[in-house]
């Protein structure tokens, strides 16, 4: 709810302001004129001990968390997993730059969330060249009721956004704010030749041009990004099945998977999860790692390090460390290459280390 005398208002110029510090956009009157709270009217937020604590308007720092640089967590499962979130704002400032759209040009966005994203896109392109999905019936709801309350109409409706919406077709841009393993094909197969597509991809944003039928090319922003994964039935992990085996040494470092390999990791396994073990002060003692089809490995820091499963998780860590011996790749580095037979991404240029992305 807007306050009467004009904070919120107050609050989203200078949270545009800030925003711009950095680079000038043309996206920026948007962010002055949508007010995020509308679409974010509560939140949650984890307290010292990780419990999770509702946020609403009317609560001590809520507009001022709301005009943050801040992703917020909007729903929770039963199990107090995060669900959907408002993403940070400089990186979906950097996402809309990096389409390069025109008033004039139709969007498709993979992942309505909030809605507040589609309302952004509707200020500045106008709601009838804005369409945008999402798979989760209650959040298109809530969307649309929050959409309604305001100028912007976009057209938005529950379904798989990896289908598009070949009604509203040929787009001339397209963003995803869900977690992606590859560019869904059939939206290739919606665009105008010489389209820009922006999608999270693994744990960064790829930004390909199109150049043909299902064809694109392009590199990833320098940017990190850890979207919501689109929703897939998934195996646990099968801690239990590697108590009985010994292990093999290894040289690559537990924590390499958190950090220095992570990016690169998440286009070589797709999807994978991860989880660390830590000692009373803290510190890392082992590292899991999981896919959906049940292959798991953990590693110790000791350099121990058990695998089982259809996939050798490890052994690909230990392909990627080689690949990357020392330092961490910077994302900009990495590419991906779309043709009808499959995607690849790669490192620096289309011929060199390159890793296959699922298409199904």
């Amino acid at each position: 709810m807007i306050e009467p005398n004009g904070t919120s208002a107050v609050l989203r110029a200078e949270f545009a302001t800030k925003l711009g510090q950095e680079r000038r956009s043309e996206w920026l009157a948007a962010f002055a004129e949508v007010p995020r709270e509308h679409y974010v009217p509560n939140f949650f937020q984890q307290d010292g001990r990780g419990k999770w604590h509702e946020v609403s308007a009317g609560d001590p720092g809520y507009l001022k968390a709301v005009y943050s640089d801040a992703a917020l967590t909007t729903q929770l499962d039963a199990h107090g997993i995060p669900t959907s979130s408002s993403s940070e704002p400089r990186l979906m400032l950097t996402m809309l730059d990096a389409l390069g759209a025109e008033p004039s040009h139709r969007l498709y966005e993979l992942g309505l969330g909030t809605g507040y994203n589609a309302a952004l896109a509707s200020s500045r392109l106008g709601s009838d060249n804005v369409v945008s999905v999402d798979c989760d019936p209650d959040l298109v709801h809530l969307a649309q009721r929050r959409l309604a309350r305001g100028k912007y109409h976009p057209l938005v409706f529950a379904g798989d956004g990896a289908q598009g919406c070949p009604e509203r077709a040929p787009y001339d841009r397209i963003i995803a704010t869900a977690g992606l393993r590859c560019i869904p094909p059939p939206l290739l197969r919606q665009v105008r030749e010489g389209a820009v597509v922006v999608a999270p991809v693994g744990f960064g944003v790829a930004r390909v041009v199109v150049s043909g039928h299902e064809q694109a090319t392009g590199r990833f922003l320098s940017v990190p990004a850890f979207f919501m994964p689109r929703r897939t039935p998934t195996k646990g992990p099968d801690f239990a099945g590697l108590e009985c085996l010994n292990g093999e040494a290894t040289e690559v470092p537990a924590t390499d998977v958190l950090d220095r390999l992570k990016f690169p990791l998440s286009l070589a396994l797709p999807g994978y999860r991860s989880c660390t073990w830590r000692d009373e002060a803290g510190e890392v003692t082992g590292v899991g790692l999981w896919t959906e089809d049940g292959s798991t490995a953990t590693v110790h820091v000791s350099g121990r390090a058990r695998q089982t499963g259809p996939k050798r998780l490890w052994d690909t860590v230990e392909e990627l460390a080689s690949v990357f011996p020392a330092g961490t790749p910077l994302r900009e580095d990495f590419g991906l290459t779309v043709v009808p037979e499959g995607q690849r991404a790669w490192y620096r240029e289309p011929g060199g280390p390159s890793w296959p992305l699922p298409t199904a």
